[in-house]
């Protein structure tokens, strides 16, 4: 039987939490093909802006799929190419993956004491928690205490097995283990969110859908998401993060992973997860102790700083070799025997484990202080982490550790400021739209309408940038598209900039195709073998070749 904490949320929040109810048909996952025969081909797309979105949508012939007031726009279908004005922002729809999954090996988590917790003892009671994933199962371990709600038209459940895994973590009580394999908050309740099919297939759209049902719900107090998008855009524009801080503000704690490319070096830090704002967290390695001095940080955890000179991670949570519940006949499961430990459980490693320790976690201390506002939840976190390694790209303020954080007093602190875009917001959009429709000489004029204070700032701020933008940048844009013989050297390194930014790979193609976010273009280097890899949401990725021994075998938990 489902419950869910019923009545007034138990905690005062800035401004109120008001119902927001779903409107429109179903979306449609990933980008369509053509229309009827003759038409022109549609592709499904985000549009963003004041004033009335649906009509000017519908003014250009396309079709909306559903109302999405978090990022104060809708999801629709457009025809290829239209260009709805410098108003409105269009952001193409795009895939979305989970951060679980690292090929390392070695002795199974002490979760509970690492983070000075002992036996199980109902932590985390009156809080609920949304996952948002790919679905949660009916384990014992969880009975009573799940709501489930599904957006991907697959129908409640986990197909999968990444969300039943995560939410174990989160608010397992150990019931199939004696307490041994518990969550760190077992007395709170789950918010089942699925934006994910039985195959693992979700996208933007879907999971931002997923995120309207989370306000809808005014129970919820902490929102795990442990998916990660390899999108091209600053956090300042991008829907899922501009959702996501939407939800901050409105007194919900956010919780969001690294990403799984620390192998690659700095810099690695993928979306959501480079937002200032949201509570990210990377990945520690107790290696089998629960004593702090010999907890690392795994090797595959992303590392900072992330774009736009963001400290990143904020802290590091065990996520490596850590045991949870597993969902029955799922994908993962059936692939995966050797992985099985006795009672349902599994083993597995990745950030999208830590941030379920660290979602738990903040559900205990809220449970404790329901006061609490999500920046103090995030700064009691970050200001009581133990030195690992020392605060560095890859730690951050160092190791969760749940006791101090009870311990210390409450932080007084100012809600955190994302840094604004200066300029004009249809100047930017103008910007923005012209290079995602490819176009070079509608791009150099909305860059010229720019203010030199925009230009400046994101010449200083924007310059941080993976190697294939840089490539693509200096081979498509800089040399032929931007060039101007009567530039100052300044503004040719704003241009510069601006290329580079921007025209990555993804940004390549004027229709936004399906081969744009082909397994070309997230596998190798957004998915790569040491995460949840390739086209990492299929059956086919979570096969032994990506769950194979060194991930979920006894060499993992013995």
């Amino acid at each position: 039987m489902d419950t869910t904490r019923t009545g007034a949320a138990r905690r005062s929040r800035s401004g109120t939490l008001v119902a927001l109810a779903l409107a429109g048909a179903t979306a449609l996952s990933g980008l369509p093909g053509a229309s009827a025969a003759g038409r022109v081909p549609l592709q499904t797309v985000i549009v963003m802006g004041a004033g009335d979105v649906a009509g000017a949508v519908r003014a250009a012939g396309g079709e909306i799929l559903d109302r999405l007031p978090l990022v104060g726009g809708v999801s629709a279908r457009l025809p290829k190419g239209t260009q709805l004005g410098s108003s409105w922002t269009v952001v193409p729809d795009r895939a979305v993956g989970v951060s679980g999954g690292s090929a390392a090996t070695g002795p199974s988590s002490t979760i509970r004491q690492t983070l000075g917790l002992g036996a199980p003892s109902n932590e985390g009671a009156g809080v609920t928690v949304a996952v948002v994933d790919t679905g949660v199962a009916n384990v014992a371990d969880l009975a009573g205490r799940v709501t489930h709600v599904d957006v991907s038209g697959a129908g409640v459940g986990d197909g999968y097995g990444h969300g039943t895994f995560v939410a174990g973590l989160v608010a397992g009580n150990g019931a199939s283990s004696g307490g041994a394999f518990a969550g760190v908050a077992p007395g709170a309740s789950i918010l089942d969110v699925r934006v994910a099919d039985d195959n693992g297939n979700s996208d933007l759209v879907t999971v931002l859908k997923g995120l309207q049902v989370v306000a809808a719900h005014p129970e919820v107090e902490v929102v795990n998401l442990s998916l990660s998008s390899g999108s091209p855009l600053p956090y300042q524009l991008d829907p899922l993060t501009v959702a996501l801080e939407t939800l901050w503000r409105k007194g919900i704690t956010v919780v969001v992973p690294a990403g799984n490319d620390g192998a690659a070096g700095r810099g690695t830090i993928t979306s959501p997860g480079i937002d200032p704002v949201l509570l990210t967290v990377g990945g520690l390695d107790e290696n089998g102790t629960a004593k702090h001095r010999d907890d690392s940080v795994a090797a595959w955890s992303s590392q900072g700083p992330a774009p736009q000179g963001v400290a990143k991670p904020d802290l590091v949570a065990p996520g490596a070799h850590v045991i949870s519940t597993g969902a029955p006949d799922s994908v993962v499961w059936n692939a995966n025997v050797g992985s099985q430990v006795a009672g349902g459980y599994m083993l597995g490693s990745g950030t999208s484990f830590s941030t379920a320790v660290m979602s738990g976690a903040a559900a205990v201390l809220l449970a404790d202080r329901p006061q609490l506002s999500p920046d103090q939840v995030k700064a009691l976190a970050t200001h009581t982490a133990y030195d690992v390694d020392g605060k560095n790209q890859a730690t951050g303020n160092g190791g969760l550790d749940v006791a101090a954080a009870l311990d210390a007093k409450t932080p007084k602190v100012k809600l955190t400021a994302t840094d604004s875009i200066p300029g004009s917001a249809s100047a930017w959009a103008a910007f923005l739209q012209a290079l995602i429709d490819g176009d070079a000489a509608a791009a150099a004029s909305a860059w010229a309408d720019l203010s030199p204070e925009a230009r400046q700032w994101a010449a200083r701020q924007w310059a941080d940038l993976s190697p294939d933008a840089r490539q693509w940048a200096a081979r498509q844009w800089a040399a032929r598209q931007w060039a101007d013989a009567d530039v100052s050297a300044n503004e040719w390194a704003a241009r510069q900039w601006a290329a580079r930014q921007w025209a990555a790979r993804q940004w390549a193609d004027s229709d936004w195709s399906a081969r744009q976010w082909s397994a070309r273009q997230w596998s190798a280097r957004q998915w790569s073998t040491s995460d949840w890899t390739g086209d990492d949401w299929s059956a086919r990725q979570w096969s032994a070749r990506q769950w194979s021994a060194r991930q979920w075998s006894a060499s993992d938990w013995s």
